[in-house]
């Protein structure tokens, strides 16, 4: 087995974003008693078109964390805060209240790192 098929095959599901709050996050706690945050985060990429305009795109990313990432979330993040992350895509589906099925794709968070944010009480 290649060194690089053995490095490739250990990042199977791996998202490092780096990209500012886009709403203040929602956290509460589930039935269990686990903390849950959910929080969106946008990257913009910057480009030259045909004409050699520069554009900016701006994606937006469905972020949840739990646990102890939930609570520094809660702690230290506000709408526009500024973060690296770094987390596993997750997908899940549910059917909405007319009885269609809706399909979301969420980041977990595992890893976060404050770039910007609300400073300790």
């Amino acid at each position: 087995m290649s060194t690089n098929f053995t490095a490739m095959f250990a990042l199977k599901n791996k998202v490092q974003l780096i990209g500012n709050l886009g709403n203040t996050p929602e956290v509460r706690n589930t039935e269990s008693g686990k903390k849950l945050a959910r929080f969106s985060v946008a990257t913009n990429e910057t480009y030259r078109n045909a004409k050699g305009e520069k554009v900016t795109e701006t994606q937006w990313h469905n972020i949840i964390a739990w646990g102890s990432v939930a609570v520094i979330v809660e702690k230290y993040l506000a709408k526009g805060s500024e973060i690296a992350l770094e987390g596993k895509l997750v997908n899940r589906n549910y059917t909405d209240k007319e009885g269609n099925k809706k399909y979301i794709t969420e980041i977990q968070v595992n890893e976060l790192l404050m770039l910007g944010g609300k400073q300790p009480a």
